[in-house]
């Protein structure tokens, strides 16, 4: 049993790296590249999907003092839905524009 909890750590190690490389850089993987629009978003969530995944071996292990089960079950099971929340949406809204920003008010033309 213990290495599936390795296992799963070692996702959580990766979904971690792949998150700060996205947030620093933009990178993505090749093939999410065509789906995902805001890399920031994909990378924010990386990092939100695997906190859980190497916390509860941290917990497993006990690396760290275990907290209660409701804390572990709740706080992990939240951040989880919040990374995959990050992930779709940085697929589905659209692509940044550089010249599509908005106009300030006050070089509008006046009526």
């Amino acid at each position: 049993m213990p290495w599936v909890i390795a296992g799963g750590m070692l996702g959580g190690i990766a979904l971690l790296a792949l998150g700060a490389v996205a947030l620093r850089t933009g990178w993505t993987p090749p093939w999410t590249r065509r789906h995902v629009s805001r890399p920031a978003l994909y990378g924010l969530g990386a990092l939100l999907l695997g906190t859980p995944c190497l916390a509860q071996g941290v917990f497993y292990f006990r690396l760290l003092p275990v907290p209660s089960w409701e804390i572990r079950f709740f706080g992990c099971n939240g951040l989880l839905l919040a990374g995959l929340t990050l992930l779709a949406v940085s697929q589905m809204l659209p692509a940044h524009q550089p010249g599509s920003q908005r106009k300030d008010r006050s070089e509008a033309p006046s009526s």
